[in-house]
């Protein structure tokens, strides 16, 4: 039992964090004016992805001016989290 609502947890994080990385991709499209509402919670969100995000812009430039590297930050995040919920049924 408790092993399975840890695991809801954790997937439920990896989740929200999968999710806030899709919002920061569909803001960077939008222009923010500085100082208003948008523009703050961009800059929320900035601080929150870009670290991750830019680890994978090490690796993998930009193709055509597109940036692919959120696209596999997800996917690092997606196979994290398949690991840490078979970790969490393995040990407890």
């Amino acid at each position: 039992m408790l092993a399975y609502s840890l695991a809801n947890v954790v997937s439920a994080l990896f989740n929200l964090y999968e999710i806030i990385i899709i919002v920061w991709c569909i803001m960077s499209w939008i222009p923010r004016r500085p100082g208003s509402v948008f523009a703050d919670v961009g800059a929320v969100l900035d601080k929150l992805v870009v670290p991750y995000v830019n680890v994978f812009r090490r690796f993998i430039p930009p193709l055509g001016g597109i940036d692919f590297s959120p696209v596999f930050a997800v996917l690092a995040l997606s196979i994290l989290e398949m690991l840490a919920i078979r970790l969490i049924a393995l040990l407890l």
